[in-house]
């Protein structure tokens, strides 16, 4: 790799980061359904209809995937609660295996000497909430911050930090507007309430952690660059559009209280009742904000119902998966949130990574394409904190290949490579460049 540790600022962290679902094997230990389950089970939802009953079978894996995140020099380790397997059925009865299991893993990064990043939620709803309405229903904040007391009543005491939710546009928008992830819906009213109550259920849960004594508090959310499809004013208000709900709605209710304008003359009308007494606990302070980068998107306008605009294809490479590969867009998002949200705020990219089409070949993976995309993604980070932007660390997604939601487990995201029949883990190309890198 062309950058190494000495490269950055004093003290910068370099972490990995993963989610439960994705890599625990859900159908053991206890835990219950999640709405992930039953969204697999629907025919045409998932590549394969593959779930997360085993994934990588981190869940009795864990020793070993802690040894690579060692291993690799990492300082941190980014990971995931699942709701379901603390709840089984999102409120009551507490699954003690569930509650263990996590107790184990933090204990395990802790006598590693890395420092346990926790996120309470990463999209695996339990299924008898999701009943009940799920993220539409207004109680899922106080559901959630119940969820909250419990899981860091237990690990609470010992992680190093913690985020609420993981990227409330997908549990919003992407969920319930494009319909693409769990429950996979399509209902603008659907939409407005979700993304509302994801922020509240948000303020709820920091507030909860900050009556524990808990500290390192964030939010993580995720970002796209948009750009207009071509140098018309309809296009450049389709991209402005875009960016509204996708990169300034949240930000703009946690940091500054209040909702942009162009994406509340869509949303206004299906927003939940009284909506605007509930900023003093979305906006409840927190001490960093966490970006999720991959990629940018072309939008043109169009004639069709509010948003009026759709992705069209842009001329730059692309991942497996078909996202363009920017790295100026991750450096453009550092800067526009230390300047108009976070003001001062340590600022964390929380993720950032590439899906390869990897290829194990006599017992190695050579992704000379993961090497590059990190290579010119850190280099924007450096960038910002050269310029003064309080950048304090860099997590790549993910620590190994995992299912990958909807595109179920062909998409590689992974530093280190899985064979999901046999669970085999092989360190890739792109591990033992990072880990070079980062050695002390």
């Amino acid at each position: 790799m062309k950058l190494t540790r000495r490269d950055f600022p004093q003290g910068f962290l370099f972490g990995a980061a993963t989610s439960s679902y994705q890599i625990e094997g859900h159908a053991q230990g206890g835990a219950g359904q999640t709405q992930w389950d039953t969204f697999a089970a629907t025919p045409g939802n998932v590549v394969g209809a593959q779930n997360g009953d085993r994934a990588c079978d981190h869940y009795n894996r864990m020793d070993e995937d802690l040894d690579l995140l060692k291993n690799g020099n990492f300082d941190v380790y980014r990971f995931s609660t699942s709701w379901a397997r603390v709840l089984p059925e999102g409120r009551g009865t507490v699954n003690q295996e569930g509650l263990d299991f996590y107790d184990r893993l933090v204990d395990g990064l802790l006598e590693r000497g890395l420092k346990p990043a926790a996120t309470l939620y990463h999209w695996e709803l339990p299924v008898q909430l999701a009943d009940l309405g799920g993220w539409r229903n207004r109680d899922i904040a106080n559901w959630f911050a119940d969820f909250t007391e419990v899981i860091m009543g237990r690990i609470g005491d010992r992680v190093w930090s913690a985020a609420p939710i993981n990227e409330p546009w997908c549990v919003g928008w992407l969920s319930h507007f494009l319909g693409q992830h769990a429950p996979g819906m399509r209902d603008i009213r659907s939409t407005a309430r979700a993304m509302h109550h994801v922020l509240l259920a948000h303020g709820r849960a920091i507030e909860t952690m900050r009556g524990l004594g808990m500290n390192n508090l964030g939010a993580v959310c995720n970002f796209e660059y948009a750009t207009p499809a071509d140098a018309s004013p309809e296009a450049a208000k389709a991209a402005t559009l875009y960016d509204g709900y996708y990169n300034r709605f949240f930000l703009s209710g946690i940091f500054n209280k209040s909702y942009p304008a162009d994406v509340m003359e869509g949303l206004g009308p299906h927003m939940p009742e009284n909506w605007q007494d509930d900023f003093d606990v979305i906006g409840a302070p927190v001490d960093w904000v966490g970006i999720n980068y991959y990629t940018r998107k072309i939008i043109a306008p169009n004639d069709g119902p509010w948003p009026h605009h759709n992705e069209v294809p842009g001329p730059l490479p692309k991942t497996q998966v078909g996202w363009e590969i920017f790295p100026e867009g991750l450096y453009s998002f550092l800067k526009r949130t230390h300047e108009g949200y976070s003001r001062g705020l340590p600022i964390y990219v929380t993720e950032n990574g590439l899906a390869n089409d990897d290829k194990l070949v006599n017992g190695a993976v050579n992704d000379r394409a993961r090497i590059d995309y990190l290579d010119a993604h850190m280099a924007k980070v450096k960038q910002a904190c050269d310029e003064g932007i309080p950048v304090k660390g860099y997590f790549t997604w993910s620590l190994m290949d995992n299912y990958e939601w909807s595109l179920g487990y062909d998409p590689r995201f992974g530093l280190v490579h899985v064979d999901f029949d046999s669970l085999q883990r092989t360190p890739k190309a792109s591990y033992h460049a990072l880990a070079a890198a980062l050695a002390r």
